[in-house]
C-alpha cells in the first residue's frame, strides 16, 4: 500500500465528457476478456493498454493504474436455446417472440484491481508489477480517498467505445428539448431527502437495488425505471408511481448521472406531450430541495443513451449473403471478421481490402513486423494520444487482422453462427479506427451507411497526411529516410490528348494522379433509353439468376472502350488561335499503370424522379485483363504541338475563373452515388454552390463520356492571387504541417489570398505531384531558406506492364450507395474469401458479375512487394 498512497497525488478524476479507454487496450484489440490479465488504465491520463504497452513514448519511471478483468459466463438457459430459434415470431431482441439478447444468455463477472507499475532500467524498457492489490466494495475503504475515487470514475465511465458511439448516434438524432413542465413543475414539501450514499438508494414500489433507479422531481419519489426494448432494464417503479399519482409530476432524473456538470444528467418526461428525454434548466435547484448537494458528485451508472448504444451494439441483422450456399467458415492470419458499428459495413469492407493481407505492402508496413507498437518508427505516440492518432489505430487493425491472435474456435457452419454470441474476447471493433478516420468528416463521422468507393478515396488522404508528416520527422532525424504514402500503390495520372480541328495542333496534358477508375456502363440502346430502370435483384450475388433473359450484360472491355473513346468538344478556346473558338476531338489514355489498379462501376443513374437507382446489368469480367494498348504515348514524330501557353495563363477557358465549390454541396451531389468529379463539374457549371442546378446538370450530363474525368489542375477555383504572403504563417505553416517546404507554402499562401486553412487544404490535395502543381501557377517563390528538414513531397508514381489479375470484389446490395449493405470478397492462396462483417467463409460463387468495386493486382507485381514498404 505504501507505493500506491506515494502515487495518490497523481490519480485525477474522470469527468463524463473525458475520453476514457477502460474497454479497449489502444494499441491493440485486447479488452478485459481476452486474457487474465485483462488491460491496466492509468489513473493520470485514463488511457487503457495491455501491460508492455504501458509506458510506449513515455518518461515516467512509475505510475498508478486500474486492472480491469472480466469474463462472459454462459447462463443455465439449457431450456430454452432451441425455443429462442423456433419460436421467434417477431422481429426483435428479448421481447417476447424475438431473438434473445446478451443479457438473457450471458453473465459478466469483473475484476478490479489497483497497482504500481515501473519501467525496467534494465534495457528492455518493459513495465514490471511494483505493488498490486484487489480493489473491491470490501477493500475500497483502505485506499486513499483520491484513489477511490478516480478508479470509481474510471470503471463507472461510459468509456471512450461507447462515446464514439454515442456521438455517431447523436449525429443522427434531434437534440433534447428543454421540458416545458420544468419551470412550473409542482414541489410537494414532504420532509424527503434524499442520501448521498448510493448503497441507501432503492426502489420504494418494490424494494429492489439497481442502477436504474430515478428520483421524481416533484416528491422525491424513488422508483426502478422502465424495462429496455430487449427485456432489460428497471422494474418500472418511478413511471408506474407517475400514473397513480394522478400524472401530475411527470420530470425524473436518474440517480447516478448527476455531477457538478449538471448539463450530463439524465432526465425524462412521462408527460405524454413529450414522453422522452428533455432538459431541466432549474434541475440544480430542484436537487437541493432535497438535499442533494451538486458540488464533487460523479457519474457512478450509465445514461439512457449509452445503454441504448451498448444495446444496439450487441445486435446486427443477418445480411442476405450468398443465400443458398452451405459456406464453410474460416479463421486465421488474414481471415478475421470484422464487427458492424451500426451501418459500418461499408467501412470493414475497404479495411478488409487494405489492411487484411492482400496487400504485403501495407501488411509489411503496419502488420505482424510491427506486432510490438514500439518499434513501428512511423508512430511516436504515447497511450494518452493513441486513441486518436490514424497511424496508430491503423497499425492496431492490421496487426489484429493479418496475425490472427484473436480468432476464436470455427464455427460448424456460418447458417448457426450468431454475431451476437461471440465471445467478446474474439471479437474485433474497430471503433477507434472509425472515429479517427472519420471525425472531420460530415458523412464519415455519423452512424449512417456511406459509400464504400467515396471512403476508400478520403481513407488514402488521410493515410497520405498522416505518412508524410511522419515522414518528415523522419527525415529530420536522418535525411537518408524517406516514406513512400500507400496512395502510390494505387495512383495513376492519364493523358489527354486535344486535337484542334481548326489546324490540327495537338496539346497534351496529364491529370493529377486518381486512386480510383469510374467507368461508365454503356448499357444497350434498348435499356438505356429506359425511364424506369428496374432495381437490382435483392437476391444475394451468386444465388441461381432468375429470369436471366431480361438481365442485360456489358463486358467489361465494352466499358473500358468507352471510357477511351474519343470525345467532341464543341466550344474549345485556344490561345494560339488568339482565342478563337473551335471544335477539337479528345481521347484519354492512362499515363502510367499502378501496382494495383481499383475500378468503381458507376451502377447508378439518376432517374426521373431525380432519385439514383440502381440499374440491372451484369458485367463480364474476366480475372486477367490487359490494359496495354490504353497507354498513353506521348507526343509522336510529325505531330505539331500547340505552343505552350505564357507562364501564369489560363490554359482553357472551359472553366476559367472558375467559383469555389461549396463542399456540402459536394457531398450532397455525391451521397447520390455520383463520382467526386462529375459531381465537381456539375458544381462548377452552376455556380459552385446551387445543388438543384447541379442536379439538372448531372441529369443531363451524367452519360457524357468524360463527365467522371479528373479536372485540369487549372479548374479549380481561386482566389486573387496575392503577392505578399505573412513570412509568420509561412513558419507557421512548415512547422505545424511537417512535410513541406517554405516555397511551397509559400506559394499555397500567395494562390490562396493569404488564406492559411485553403493552402493548407491546397497542399495536401495537390501533394501527389506538388511541384508540377505549383509550376502550373506561375507564382515565383523565393529560395532562401534551404535545410529545414522538410521531405520532398512529390514521388513518382509506380508504372509497369498493363497486365492485371482480379484479387478483390466489393458488392453492394441496396438502392443506392448510401443504404443496403457491402461485402467484401478476396482472393487468397487461389480462394475466393467472403467477409461478412463478422463472417469469413469460403466462397462457392463471387458475385463477379454483381461487384460494385474491383481490385487488380499488375501482374508483374505478382509474389514481389514493392521494396520501400
Amino acid at each position: 500500500m505504501d507505493e500506491i498512497i506515494a502515487l495518490s497525488h497523481t490519480a485525477r478524476i474522470a469527468s463524463p465528457h473525458e475520453p476514457v479507454t477502460n474497454s479497449e487496450c489502444v494499441y491493440t484489440f485486447h479488452s478485459p476478456y481476452t486474457t487474465d490479465r485483462g488491460i491496466v488504465v492509468n489513473l493520470a491520463t485514463f488511457a487503457g493498454t495491455v501491460q508492455e504497452l504501458a509506458f510506449v513514448r513515455s518518461e515516467d519511471g512509475q505510475a498508478l493504474f486500474v486492472r480491469i478483468c472480466k469474463k462472459h459466463v454462459p447462463k443455465n438457459n439449457l431450456d430454452n436455446e432451441q425455443s429462442n430459434i423456433d419460436g421467434v415470431t417477431k422481429l426483435g431482441v428479448g421481447v417476447e417472440g424475438g431473438f434473445q439478447s446478451d443479457a438473457d444468455k450471458y453473465d459478466t463477472i469483473s475484476k478490479y484491481s489497483v497497482l504500481v507499475l515501473g519501467k525496467d532500467s534494465t534495457g528492455n524498457g518493459k513495465p514490471y508489477v511494483v505493488a498490486e492489490l484487489d480493489y473491491n466494495w470490501a477493500t475500497k475503504g483502505s485506499f486513499p480517498e483520491a484513489v477511490s475515487r478516480s478508479v470509481d470514475s474510471i470503471i463507472n465511465h461510459a468509456g471512450l467505445a461507447v462515446q464514439q458511439d454515442l456521438k455517431a448516434w447523436e449525429l443522427d438524432e434531434e437534440p433534447k428539448p428543454v421540458s416545458k413542465y420544468a419551470k412550473t413543475l409542482p414541489f410537494v414539501d414532504n420532509g424527503v431527502k434524499v442520501s448521498a450514499n448510493p448503497a441507501d438508494w432503492k426502489c420504494e414500489k418494490t424494494g429492489e437495488k439497481t442502477e436504474h433507479l430515478w428520483l421524481n422531481l416533484s416528491d422525491g419519489f424513488i422508483g426502478g425505471g422502465r424495462k429496455n426494448w430487449d427485456g432489460s432494464g428497471g422494474t418500472n417503479g418511478a413511471l408506474d408511481h407517475f400514473i397513480e399519482t394522478g400524472e401530475k409530476y411527470p420530470l425524473v432524473v436518474k440517480l447516478g448521472t448527476i455531477t457538478e456538470d449538471i448539463s450530463t444528467a439524465d432526465c425524462y418526461s412521462y408527460a405524454k406531450d413529450e414522453d422522452g428525454p428533455v432538459l431541466v434548466p432549474n434541475l440544480k435547484e430542484l436537487l437541493e430541495k432535497r438535499g442533494i448537494m451538486v458540488a464533487g458528485l460523479q457519474k457512478t451508472v450509465k445514461s439512457t443513451a449509452e445503454l441504448e448504444v451498448e444495446l444496439n451494439a450487441t445486435y446486427a441483422f443477418d445480411a442476405i449473403t450468398e443465400a443458398g450456399a452451405h459456406l464453410v467458415p474460416i479463421a486465421g492470419p488474414g481471415l478475421h471478421g470484422l464487427q458492424n458499428l451500426g451501418n459500418s459495413c461499408y467501412m470493414n469492407s475497404v479495411a478488409q481490402m487494405l489492411f487484411s493481407g492482400l496487400i504485403p505492402e501495407v501488411s509489411s508496413r503496419y502488420g505482424i513486423k510491427y506486432s510490438d507498437i514500439s518499434e513501428n518508427s512511423l508512430i511516436n505516440v504515447s497511450p494518452a494520444y493513441a486513441s486518436d492518432d490514424l497511424l496508430c489505430q491503423i497499425n492496431k487493425l492490421v496487426s489484429a487482422l493479418t496475425s490472427g491472435e484473436f480468432c476464436g474456435p470455427i464455427p460448424e457452419s456460418v447458417e448457426v453462427s450468431d454475431a451476437s454470441s461471440y465471445d467478446p474476447k474474439y471479437r474485433l471493433a474497430p471503433r477507434m479506427f472509425k472515429h479517427v478516420v472519420g471525425k472531420d468528416h460530415v458523412d464519415f463521422r455519423t452512424g449512417q451507411q456511406q459509400d464504400a468507393a467515396q471512403y476508400f478515396q478520403y481513407l488514402l488522404e488521410k493515410m497520405n497526411r498522416a505518412e508524410l508528416g511522419a515522414g518528415s520527422r523522419l527525415n529530420k532525424k536522418d535525411s537518408s529516410r524517406s516514406v513512400h504514402v500507400t496512395s502510390h500503390l494505387f495512383s495513376y495520372k492519364t493523358e489527354s490528348r486535344v486535337v484542334c480541328e481548326a489546324d490540327n495542333m495537338i496539346k497534351y496534358r496529364q491529370s493529377p494522379p486518381e486512386t480510383v477508375l469510374t467507368l461508365r456502363i454503356p448499357m444497350p440502346e434498348a435499356k438505356s433509353d429506359a425511364p424506369d430502370l428496374k432495381r437490382q435483384r435483392s437476391e444475394e450475388p451468386g444465388e441461381e439468376e432468375k429470369e436471366k433473359s431480361e438481365v442485360p450484360t456489358v463486358s467489361f472491355d465494352e466499358c473500358l472502350a468507352a471510357w477511351a473513346a474519343a470525345t467532341t468538344i464543341d466550344d474549345c478556346r485556344w490561345p494560339h488561335l488568339q482565342n478563337a473558338v473551335s471544335r477539337a476531338t479528345s481521347t484519354t489514355r492512362f499515363a502510367n499503370f499502378p501496382r494495383y489498379l481499383l475500378v468503381q462501376m458507376q451502377r447508378y443513374e439518376l432517374g426521373d424522379d431525380w432519385q439514383p437507382h440502381k440499374i440491372e446489368v451484369d458485367i463480364d469480367v474476366p480475372e486477367e485483363i490487359s490494359l496495354q494498348g490504353l497507354k498513353g504515348t506521348g507526343p509522336q514524330d510529325g505531330e505539331i504541338l500547340v505552343p505552350d501557353e505564357p507562364e501564369g495563363s489560363s490554359q482553357s477557358a472551359t472553366f476559367q475563373n472558375a467559383p469555389a465549390i461549396d463542399e456540402h454541396a459536394l457531398g450532397q451531389l455525391m451521397d447520390m452515388g455520383f463520382t467526386m468529379n462529375g459531381c465537381k463539374r456539375a458544381l462548377l457549371a452552376v455556380g459552385g454552390s446551387d445543388i438543384e442546378a447541379a442536379m439538372n446538370w448531372v441529369f443531363e450530363h451524367n452519360s457524357d463520356p468524360d463527365f467522371n474525368d479528373p479536372l485540369p489542375d487549372g479548374d479549380v477555383a481561386s482566389s486573387v492571387v496575392s503577392s505578399d504572403v505573412d513570412e509568420g504563417v509561412v513558419m507557421s505553416l512548415v512547422e505545424n504541417l511537417g512535410c513541406f517546404t517554405g516555397d511551397q507554402v509559400r506559394a499555397a499562401l500567395k494562390h490562396c489570398g493569404g488564406a492559411s486553412d485553403r493552402a493548407a487544404d491546397w497542399l495536401f490535395s495537390h501533394m501527389d505531384d506538388l511541384d508540377a502543381a505549383i509550376a502550373s501557377l506561375g507564382i515565383n517563390t523565393t529560395t532562401n531558406a534551404p535545410g529545414n528538414g522538410a521531405e520532398k513531397v512529390s514521388q513518382p508514381l509506380d508504372d509497369g506492364v498493363g497486365k492485371y489479375t482480379l484479387i478483390g470484389l466489393i458488392s453492394h446490395i441496396g438502392k443506392n450507395t448510401g443504404s443496403g449493405h457491402y461485402v467484401c470478397h478476396l482472393k487468397k492462396d487461389g480462394k475466393w474469401i467472403i467477409f461478412n462483417d463478422e463472417k469469413v467463409a469460403l466462397s462457392e460463387h463471387p458475385p463477379i458479375k454483381h461487384a460494385y468495386m474491383y481490385l487488380f493486382q499488375r501482374s508483374d507485381n505478382l509474389g514481389s512487394p514493392h521494396p520501400g514498404f
